[in-house]
């Protein structure tokens, strides 16, 4: 079976996954999808049998079924062979009753890097020799970006530019960025937030003029933000993994349910769930958890989705977002594929600020998905208790997927946290959340501090950030972003 792609908003074109890895968001402006999603189911008694490495190669090669199976293997040997600190890449372990999915073992300490590690390596080969060049844009709310960095540095024939909003990330994750090194990666914060990032990375891509000035140079643009297949698939793995992990500890029994917690902000993570979902996985519910910035919740809960409504800044920054780009992708799968319906919710957004979607894309929505919030004391409240409780040092993102959980009944179903990040990443906040003053200290005082009071230590790239030089000082506004983004490719590939 050949799983071919096509936006979102049409059925117009049809393209295979490395050139749906190799574009990043359709010409229309809407995201790749697939119409086979679930035809094939996995084979779940096999995955209870493998390990991390196989699992990603089934998943992967399922999904992305133009890639031959050597070249699905290298992608994984490559991206998981020796870059996570943890053998089980993505291990499960006890909370009090509930179970967490430890998604920060990577080289940035973030759950990104899961995806961000091997898109890479999947559009090296969906490049080919002596393909374009192609430049990397993506917007961050924090943790995308220095993925997207390490990931991408100094590959051949491929370069990488990050946006951030300027002040609204960690201290860590900002240095994290600008310290980035690499001969073909660009870093600039803007003037506004991630939605106001976001939104104009989309409209870089739809920019007519600079891609045919780029083409004419033998270059072009693609993504490495959730919008981007090749980004998402990649995430599927953990779901099924995880599942895994809990039928070989004896949780499970094959076939039984299970339920995910997963913070989110721009519905990327809890997507990839429901491809998992579709794919064979017995999840019963997915509950999706909020910060202040609650339009999902808001939008699971009454079927209208409003991002109309003021930007907050919480100490859970990468879910501060109000336009949760790849719900445009579960819009399309609860309306049995209607492109049409979904462009016009998407036209909706664009122009009103809002939309609603029908009777019966509601039902289906709350068939599977559950959501509920956390304010940012009631997030600080959830890192205490996590540590005092059962001794796990959990990051703000984690802690509002606790919060959520905690206020759930439970019925004997095995329930799943998506940890998301280090704690280190936002030590500031979690020392703060822990009692400890942390006012006037930066961030390597409060790591230090974090960690004599705890009695952990800090992911080893976090620490070496206290001597990694700064490299990248630019502050533009966002009509600036698409000159930026220009001239970012004649740094890149002169």
């Amino acid at each position: 079976m050949s799983m071919f792609y096509h936006s979102t908003r049409s059925r117009n074109e049809n393209v295979t996954s490395k050139q749906a890895i190799l574009e990043g968001i359709a010409g229309d402006g809407g995201l790749f999808v697939a119409d086979g999603l679930g035809e094939r189911q996995l084979d779940l008694a096999l995955v209870a049998r493998q390990d991390y490495g196989a699992n990603a190669r089934l998943v992967l090669g399922t999904l992305l079924d133009d890639f031959s199976p050597e070249e699905v293997f290298g992608c994984v040997e490559r991206a998981y062979g020796s870059s996570f600190d943890s053998p089980a890449v993505t291990p499960v372990s006890p909370i009090g009753t509930d179970w967490l999915l430890e998604l920060y073992h990577g080289p940035t300490s973030a759950f990104k890097d899961v995806a961000l590690q091997m898109l890479p390596q999947l559009m090296g080969i969906a490049r080919g020799q002596g393909g374009k060049d192609v430049m990397i844009v993506c917007a961050t709310s924090g943790d995308t970006g220095k993925a997207a960095l390490e990931g991408f540095a100094d590959k051949p024939g491929i370069g990488v530019t990050v946006f951030y909003p300027a002040g609204k990330v960690s201290d860590i994750q900002h240095l994290q960025m600008v310290t980035q090194r690499g001969s073909n990666v660009s870093v600039c914060g803007i003037e506004g937030n991630f939605d106001d990032a976001q939104s104009e990375v989309k409209r870089i891509f739809a920019d007519a003029g600079l891609a045919r000035r780029l083409s004419e140079r033998g270059q072009c643009l693609s993504s490495a933000n959730s919008i981007n297949v090749g980004r998402l698939v990649p995430q599927v793995v953990y779901y099924f993994d995880a599942y895994a992990q809990l039928v070989r500890k004896g949780v499970l029994e094959t076939g039984d349910p299970v339920d995910f917690c997963v913070p989110t902000g721009n519905f990327g993570d809890v997507l990839a769930g429901y491809y998992a979902k579709r794919l064979g996985l017995p999840v019963r519910t997915f509950v999706v958890a909020s910060n202040s910035n609650d339009v999902l919740v808001d939008f699971i809960s009454t079927g209208t989705y409003d991002r109309r409504r003021p930007f907050m800044k919480t100490i859970s920054p990468s879910m501060d977002i109000l336009v949760s780009s790849n719900l445009e992708r579960l819009l399309f799968y609860l309306s049995d594929g209607d492109c049409e319906l979904v462009a016009s919710l998407m036209s909706d957004l664009a122009e009103r600020g809002a939309y609603s979607i029908p009777d019966a894309m509601a039902e289906r929505l709350h068939a599977t998905f559950a959501c509920g919030r956390a304010t940012d004391d009631e997030t600080r409240s959830a890192i205490r208790r996590c540590w005092e409780d059962d001794h796990v040092l959990v990051d703000p993102h984690t802690a509002v997927g606790m919060h959520v959980l905690g206020q759930r009944e439970r019925d004997g179903v095995a329930r799943v946290c998506l940890s998301t990040a280090s704690p280190y990443k936002f030590c500031s906040d979690v020392l703060a959340a822990l009692g400890e003053d942390a006012s006037g200290k930066d961030g390597f005082a409060c790591m230090d501090a974090l960690a004599e009071l705890t009695g952990t230590t800090p992911p080893a790239p976090l620490s070496a950030l206290r001597s990694a030089e700064v490299r990248f000082a630019d502050v533009i506004g966002i009509d600036r972003m698409g000159a930026y983004v220009e001239g970012a490719c004649e740094r890149a590939f002169s």
